[in-house]
Formats: C-alpha cells, structure tokens, sequence
C-alpha cells in the first residue's frame, strides 16, 4: 500500500518505474468471543500489494531491545522486545500484518485522507505495525505504542527521494479479550474500541464514541479542514476523510460488514477464510459466499483491478482460556486460489516461508503461489476453480490435525517442556510447508502441459 492521493506517477521503491499511485486496498476485520461460534476472538485480514512484491512471512525472536530501524526516521531510547511474526515486503522495515508471542495481532490499511502531504520525514505504517508488535504485550499496550509514536513522530503522506509511497493508515489490533480501531493522520490519532463483528477498509468510520488527539481539531484548523466559526461540531471523519478517494473501501466494507452481521454469532475461522475469498457486490447475498470463480474487484483483489492483488491473509483463531495455542492461518497470493496453512509462533518458522525477494525464485513458496494466481487469472474461471480445488485435500488435512496439535502443544508447555513443544510444532509446521510445496509445483506442472 505505498500510494498517495495524488494521480501523477511515482517511482516504485524495488524496480525504479513510474507506476500510478492509486489505492489498492485492504480489508480487516474481527469477531470477537461473544460473536464467534467457539468463543475465540478472530481476527482475518487481506493485504493487497503492487501484484508482483513478494510478502513472505518472517519470525523474529524476542530480545532485549527492540530493533527501532526505520527508513525515514530515527527512534530514540529501546524497549523490550517479543517474540513476533510478519508479513513483509522486502523493501520495508514493516509488517501488513502480524502477531506476537502474546497473542497481539495487528494489521494495517491505507487511509484516504484530506491532509496535504508535507516534506517532514514520518513513519512509514507497516513500520508501526512491528513496532507495535515488538513492544505490546496486550492490545490495549499496542495502540499505546501506536499512538505514541504518532504523536511524537508522525505517519501519512510525505515526500521522500526513495520514492516511496506514502498515506494515512487505519489499524485494527486485536488480543483475546479485546479489539480497537486506530485511524491515524498525520500526528494525530482516534481510537474506538469495538465489539461483536467489525471490519475496516480504506474508508474512515470513527463515530461519535472515538477517543481522538488532543490536537486533532488544531490541526485541522490549521490545515484549512476545520472552520469553528461555522458553529459546526468537530467531526474526525468530516474534517479528514477523503470521501472521493474511499469509494472502494466503502464498498468493500459494506460486503464484509453484512456477511460478518448475517453470520455473527456462529463466526468461525472457515467462514473468516471465505469472506477474505469473496468476490460479491455489497448488495450480494451476505449468506453466500462468493470465491471461485470470482472476477468483481471484491474483498479478494486481482490483478485486473486497480492494479494490485490480494498478495497475502491471515486468520488468527486466538485462545483466552488457555485449552490450547493460538493458531494462525497465512495464505499467500490471492486466498480464493490459495492454501491457509497454520503457523505457530511457539515452533521455529520454516525458512523457506521467508524466501521472496522482488524478484522470482523457485524456492519461493510466495511466488509459487504468484505463478498460480497468474495461471488462474489467465486461463479464467475454470482454471481458477482446478487450483482452488487442488488444495482441498491438503487443507482438509491440515483442518483436521491443527487443533488436536494446538492442545498437545498447550499441555506441554504448562508441563515445563517448552523445548519438547518447539521442537514438535516446528516438524509439523515444516512437513506441512513441504506438502504445500509439493502440491504447489504439482500444479503448476500439470497447467504447463
């Protein structure tokens, strides 16, 4: 999501070519225990990217410090570190999404804001998503990070010779007892807690029940957004949102927001999964979901369509009361072609997942899964539903062993052998990754003949 408002062309950070900065867009959205059908928090997001930068997964372990390197700016002091996983394209010091070994998830989308863009070096977004990570230990302590650095170091559209798009960015961060919404422009912030179901897109929605920056409506002011001489209210999405800009996220959370409403209550990690697949309108019927075959530019993005693509999901099924590990579901490339496979943090993350640069590579899962796409975005709908059911039996697979391991997992690590647990999630998230590959390239080679 390195785009600005602007239309004129922008060089892009990996490749130097002049390409169109439009918004992509992103969906996210959360279910918490109350509207789940197992009582778990779920959390499921869609990151959408220029449709050929890889976003492999990358684990990064706990230390004593964070690891505050970013590309525009210079962070003071260090805090403690955990344990955390992302997704990351590689020109970035930052996650589209991520979680960390204490159940935080977090994940990022580009804001259409009316604030004009400036000269004064800020953070990139997916910087603070793994900041967030790396120094949040509840989700409440997340958004703390988030709007810390906000306020002290700003985020949103600025200016820069590396020719990085920039924008605004809404957050949604999630742990086991609780869910916000971050929306940040500028240096400034508002935060909403929510509950039930709730998605965010590239459009603003803070309502009246937000807590917003003190210096929110300054800056407005300042910026020729707000005029209180008018007798109007201070209204965060009146005076920031760039409603022309947000059509599409508009649209794409009104579909989330009815499929999660009509199904609220009995929401599960599955149904997370076919929401992220969907292709339908709004006015779609929230009770179907539409995944393959799928052209409309929908919650699942192809390349045809503004130029992007799904290139990355996650559903993290998270676990309150302690009966089992949490269990994080990544696919890669567009997820109604994909596989969601589970990654555990407590186990060592298969270094093949984080193989993807911004060029292709054969020991690459992510662009195995981007020569898929490209199979299926070219031979059309019957091609796109023969690798859509390719996966099936390695995912009913995976269905089926995941949470008995989650609860094996759980009861060896209360038992004091973590290292047993480690060693016993790490083969099983390694033979899986090695299926996937198999299957993959399986694929492949029979859509070659």
């Amino acid at each position: 999501m390195k785009q600005s408002l602007s239309v004129s062309g922008v060089v892009h950070p990996d490749t130097g070519e002049q390409q169109s900065a439009v918004y992509l867009g992103c969906d996210t959205m959360v279910s918490t225990g109350a509207s789940s059908s197992g009582g778990a928090t779920l959390f499921a997001k869609n990151s959408d990217r220029p449709a050929d930068e890889a976003q492999p997964l990358e684990l990064h372990v706990a230390e004593d410090s964070a690891v505050s390197r970013t590309q525009f700016v210079e962070l003071d002091g260090s805090a403690a570190a955990f344990r955390h996983i992302g997704s990351r394209p590689d020109w970035c010091w930052g996650y589209e999404h991520g979680f960390n070994e204490h159940q935080v998830v977090i994940g990022n989308e580009a804001l259409p804001s009316l604030l004009p863009e400036t000269d004064e070096p800020k953070l990139v977004g997916m910087e603070i998503v793994r900041l967030a990570l790396e120094r949040g230990s509840t989700a409440q302590e997340a958004v703390d990070v988030i709007t810390g650095l906000v306020e002290k170091h700003g985020q949103g559209k600025f200016s820069n010779v590396a020719g990085v798009r920039t924008y605004d960015n809404i957050y949604m961060v999630a742990d086991p007892g609780e869910a916000y919404v971050v929306e940040t422009i500028g240096h400034e912030w508002a935060v909403r807690r929510v509950s039930g179901v709730h998605s965010i897109s590239n459009v603003s929605r803070m309502d009246g029940d937000a807590t917003i920056s003190k210096g929110a409506e300054a800056a407005a002011i300042r910026n020729g957004l707000f005029d209180p001489a008018n007798g109007a209210e201070f209204s965060w999405s009146n005076a920031y949102s760039a409603v022309d800009n947000a059509k599409s996220g508009a649209r794409r959370q009104s579909r989330s927001s009815s499929i999660l409403a009509h199904h609220d209550g009995g929401i599960d990690f599955g149904k997370l999964m076919l929401t992220l697949s969907d292709h339908g309108a709004p006015e779609s019927d929230p009770a179907q979901f539409e995944s393959v075959p799928g052209d409309l530019r929908g919650i699942c993005t192809h390349p045809q369509h503004e130029g992007g693509v799904t290139a990355a999901s996650l559903v993290a099924d998270l676990c309150a009361d302690g009966s089992r590990l949490p269990v994080y579901w990544c696919a890669m490339y567009a997820p109604c072609m994909a596989l969601f496979f589970p990654v555990f943090i407590e186990g060592e993350l298969p270094e093949m997942l984080s193989v993807g640069g911004s060029s292709h590579s054969d020991d690459s899962p992510w662009w195995m899964f981007h020569a898929l796409g490209q199979e299926g975005f070219a031979g059309g709908p019957d091609r796109m539903k023969e690798i859509h059911e390719g996966w099936w039996g390695l995912q009913k697979a995976m269905f089926g062993s995941v949470y008995a391991m989650a609860a094996q997992g759980r009861e060896m690590i209360d038992a004091g052998d973590r290292e047993g647990a480690n060693e016993m999630l790490t083969g099983y998230m390694a033979d899986n990754s090695k299926n996937m590959l198999k299957v993959g390239r399986e694929m492949l080679s029979a859509g070659a003949v």
